[in-house]
């Protein structure tokens, strides 16, 4: 299996985590430099991560999950943890639209529909997924924890948000930093 990715990005620190102490090829791309031709070639949505395993090729992280879970054993997620996981992708990405926004010079403050509904999504996903953590949702470390994991992290990494009234999503992220694989997939060390 190889995986191709960037090693600051949550989708692609998801997907590693999932594979912790299993053998898989990483290959590290800078995918808004030398590394975007190398994207192009392997995944028409130019989406990271993207798994090849023996020629099958997969282009999203949650579809990578799925196709791990069949491959290796791991237990579908629950219609509730599906849930779980498109709260957190939904937050996910409209993070990456404002840093990508901010990045390219626009105004993510300003008082515009596109920019109010992400900052909105944001806040309201993550006041859910707080109350989820502390009604105790994610204290196994599954797909849906490692997937909370990897955006909080993301988020304070980035500093993109403030976490003030979602303190316990900061602690979730603190208590699972011993988790395997977490400390080697730290974005910090990218």
């Amino acid at each position: 299996m190889k995986l191709l990715g960037s090693t600051t990005s949550p989708y692609v620190r998801r997907t590693r985590l999932l594979l912790a102490d299993r053998p898989y090829d990483f290959l590290n791309l800078d995918i808004y430099g030398e590394g975007r031709d190398e994207l192009r070639k392997n995944n028409p949505a130019l989406k990271i991560p993207m798994l090849n395993d023996g020629g099958q090729k997969i282009y999203d992280s949650r579809v990578i999950a799925r196709y791990l879970g069949a491959k290796l054993g791991i237990a579908a997620p629950s219609w509730d943890q599906e849930n779980q996981l498109t709260l957190i992708d939904a937050a996910n990405d409209s993070c990456v639209t404002m840093l990508l926004s901010k990045r390219s010079g626009l105004d993510i403050e300003q008082d515009a529909m596109f920019y109010n509904i992400q900052r909105e999504r944001i806040m309201t996903t993550l006041r859910t997924l707080s109350a989820m953590v502390d009604a105790g949702e994610f204290t196994n470390w599954h797909y849906p924890s490692i997937c909370l994991f990897s955006l909080i992290d993301w988020l304070d990494f980035r500093a993109l948000v403030d976490f003030e009234g979602n303190e316990s999503l900061l602690s979730f992220r603190d208590h699972n930093l011993q988790q395997p694989m977490v400390a080697e997939t730290d974005p910090r060390k990218a």
